[in-house]
């Protein structure tokens, strides 16, 4: 697959501006397996079934693509296909969405929407940081790689934002309580995986860095300057090893606290 060659394609559709790559490619991060994620930035009226056509051209089989709004509120749309054995997800965006973002990141502004696929919720800078992080593949405006140079800076209003927010982490923990003397490890679960996102997420806003989805927090929140000892397998063994009897649950909880802690002060 030449991404170059499908991404030109792509852009000769209506209403697509341009075409990144996004994920571990760009970043540089990816196996031989991993799939190559290309960003559809679109304007307007989207031409969908112009879309289906070049897909059906490249595709290895039948491909289903759809609509804008087709995966939720967030992630919004598009397909997932295989080009020469390869996995290559189209994934749509608004581009004048994604300017309304990133000018909400400038303002310390973000807001945290229900979404599949994201477990912890999906952080609306997300859409910041794709661009800051992505490769322009096609963009015959420059408007985005114009948007990029300017998402490379990590807002200091939006690090402030996020970091304030770290007292939901705190909040959690202390309405887990009452999962410890109830016994109930689903309850005391889901609390931690809320809170370890969030102290993760305050990790990432203090040392300016992007972060984009789950997959991966943990490990890469351990890795930021500021992060206290030992964060990456501390938080990993909090979310392992929950327990089940009150006492089990009591001294997880005691160590989300102290971990909690030591990241917020």
């Amino acid at each position: 697959m030449n991404p170059a060659e499908l991404a030109g394609r792509l852009c000769a559709v209506d209403g697509v501006v341009a075409v990144a790559l996004g994920g571990s490619r760009a970043r540089g991060t990816h196996r031989p397996d991993s799939d190559w994620d290309l960003g559809l930035y679109y304007r307007g009226e989207l031409d969908v079934p112009g879309l289906r056509a070049v897909a059906a051209s490249v595709a290895d089989e039948p491909v289903t693509l759809t609509e804008p709004g087709g995966w939720g509120p967030w992630v919004d749309g598009g397909g997932w296909l295989r080009v020469g054995g390869v996995a290559v997800d189209w994934i749509y965006r608004d581009l004048d969405r994604v300017r309304r973002v990133w000018a909400d990141c400038r303002a310390g502004r973000y807001e945290v929407g229900v979404q599949a696929g994201h477990p912890l919720g999906f952080y609306s800078h997300v859409y910041a940081g794709e661009v800051a992080l992505c490769r322009v593949l096609a963009d015959p405006t420059g408007e985005l790689a114009a948007l990029r140079e300017e998402t490379r800076a990590y807002p200091p209003a939006l690090a402030d934002a996020l970091t304030r927010g770290g007292w939901e982490a705190g909040f959690l923990l202390s309405a887990a309580e009452k999962a410890v003397t109830a016994g109930d490890s689903a309850y005391l679960a889901g609390c931690l995986f809320r809170a370890v996102g969030v102290l993760v997420q305050v990790l990432h806003a203090r040392a300016g860095q992007w972060l984009l989805n789950e997959k991966g927090m943990v490990a890469s929140a351990g890795r930021l300057p500021g992060a206290p000892a030992d964060f990456a397998p501390r938080a990993q063994a909090l979310l392992g090893a929950v327990g089940r009897a009150p006492a089990e649950l009591a001294a997880t909880l005691d160590a989300a606290r102290r971990l909690c802690a030591e990241v917020l002060g």
